[in-house]
């Protein structure tokens, strides 16, 4: 165990990786190596990952994937994918061949309104606070608008301020409730500089307002930030084919489809298989999100919220039968931006919205919606047919023998040993044990 340390954030990078290595390591030597192994070897390069966030020391790689052959509202995209789960990118991947000669994925933007609020107690008569929001609302829309005057030339900018009485959850309690359109961007900045603005408005106009200087009751601001939730920037995704008895290139079968009604309407009534049901798509989602610089804690954040919107958690996706027609669709809230941030600044971010063909934010919303939906319904077509572990154990084979130190030869051997075999721990070790005994 180490003392803690004083100063650390100004010691430099080498300094940093010193003391990390002397005293957090069991050798020092090793740590330092590996540390600047994963190093940039262009120092620009290295520079810009150093300075995207505090007491860097190296760079932790994730792999950086393609899953081909997406027709996308009658357009074909490849979608990066990054993300370290096997048999992700290959399920992607399958259902976008699975779904080209059926017409596709449809995707529509429902909704881009996002929302941030100004938190505040006021402990006098709501009236008084109603009334002074609506006289003071002129200065907050006035003391903005150097901070919106860009965003409201392309369309955007501040769209409503209300304010919500949330007494009974909490005594005093009341906030500004704001909703905007940022278009291209993510918006959290802006947004967030936006409500601060409106709380320094607020806290000002207070001091002089009457009512609150006879009564002695002046409303007091807590925070301002944005919300990660996100119920009115929603995105539509959908697939629909014909039912037939047997499957055919442009149909599926009414077995198959049956069995997959039912796997969805069991996600939809069991929280237990909800969770892992939507896990599922947010492997899609989370790997196109992380390749395009956007924020995937905040997403999830928004989709799992949205997911017990109804007072229950639930599947994110629907899948129906009707007139011998099968349809399976999904509807996520996605806030997500194509300019700003890392989409700026990281050269393999600005390379994937390039595979993406640079999309605005409503077009990679789409995008982003189909990439969790395609990985759900590869995940349902294994889970009711083939099972899950036989596609997602071959695809893991690869890293069982890395980890046992397979050489590139015995590697070769499993591989065609275990093509139409069940993968397992066991079972790998095994074969390799074998393979070295002979």
């Amino acid at each position: 165990m180490h003392t803690p340390v004083e100063g650390f954030s100004k010691l430099t990078k080498e300094e940093k990786i010193q003391w990390i290595a002397d005293n957090c390591t069991k050798d020092p030597k090793s740590a330092k190596k590996l540390l600047q192994q994963y190093w940039n070897t262009d120092p620009k390069v290295q520079k810009t990952h150093d300075e995207f966030i505090e007491n860097t020391l190296s760079n932790y790689y994730l792999p950086f994937a393609v899953a081909p052959n997406f027709l996308i509202n009658g357009s074909w995209y490849t979608l990066p994918m990054v993300i370290e789960e096997s048999s992700v990118v290959a399920a992607a991947s399958k259902a976008a061949k699975f779904w080209f000669p059926r017409g596709g994925f449809k995707s529509s933007v429902l909704g881009t309104e996002k929302v941030g609020q100004v938190h505040l107690m006021f402990h006098g008569k709501k009236e008084e606070l109603s009334s002074f929001i609506a006289t003071v609302t002129p200065k907050l829309w006035e003391d903005t608008q150097t901070l919106t005057a860009n965003m409201q030339k392309r369309g955007g900018g501040i769209k409503n301020i209300v304010l919500k009485d949330k007494t009974q959850k909490l005594k005093g309690y009341y906030q500004l409730h704001c909703t905007f359109e940022t278009l291209d961007a993510m918006g959290a900045n802006f947004i967030n500089s936006c409500l601060e603005q409106f709380a320094k408005t607020i806290e000002r106009e207070a001091q002089d307002y009457l009512s609150f200087k006879n009564g002695g009751n002046i409303p007091e601001i807590v925070m301002s930030i944005l919300s990660n939730y996100v119920p009115n920037c929603v995105v539509r995704a959908e697939v629909a084919c014909p039912v037939r008895e047997e499957k055919s290139e442009t149909s599926v079968s009414r077995r198959f489809a049956e069995r997959f009604v039912q796997a969805v309407s069991i996600a939809q009534s069991e929280p237990y298989r909800a969770v892992t049901h939507n896990k599922g798509i947010m492997n899609g989602i989370d790997a196109v999100v992380l390749a395009t610089g956007n924020d995937f804690r905040a997403v999830e954040a928004g989709v799992h919220a949205y997911a017990a919107k109804e007072g229950e958690y639930s599947s994110l996706t629907n899948a129906t039968i009707e007139d011998d027609h099968f349809r399976f669709w999904l509807e996520v809230p996605l806030a997500l931006g194509t300019v700003g941030g890392l989409t700026s600044l990281h050269p393999l971010t600005k390379l994937a919205l390039e595979i993406l063909q640079n999309p605005s934010a409503r077009e990679l919303m789409q995008i982003v919606a189909v990439a969790g939906l395609a990985q759900n319904f590869a995940a349902i077509r294994s889970l009711v047919t083939t099972g899950i572990q036989k596609g997602h154990m071959k695809m893991h084979l690869l890293n069982l023998l890395n980890q046992m130190g397979a050489t590139e030869s015995e590697k070769r051997r499993l591989v065609d040993h275990f093509n139409d075999k069940t993968v397992s721990t066991a079972a790998v070790k095994e074969g390799l044990e074998l393979i070295r005994k002979q």
